[in-house]
């Protein structure tokens, strides 16, 4: 395990989590998210909770990953 640096230090992460996980409880994503922003550029982390989602995703966290997808990937042609 070796330190991140140069163009990995700034790679954008999306870290998403239901409120309501019975197996991953939501304080362990925060703390990953924290954990995260102290081995990258912490602007880059976007850690997003969704009420009432359990261990499964809803269409809002879909339209989340859409647009980040959008914004950092290149279009495919």
């Amino acid at each position: 395990q070796g330190p991140i640096s140069g163009v990995n230090r700034e790679i954008p992460v999306l870290q998403c989590h239901g409120d309501c996980d019975p197996l991953v409880p939501l304080m362990f994503g925060s703390l990953t998210a924290e954990k995260l922003k102290s081995m990258i550029n912490p602007a880059n982390v976007t850690f997003r909770t969704y009420s009432g989602m359990m261990h499964s995703s809803c269409i809002e966290e879909m339209m989340d990953i859409k647009q980040f997808i959008d914004k950092h990937l290149p279009p495919m042609d």
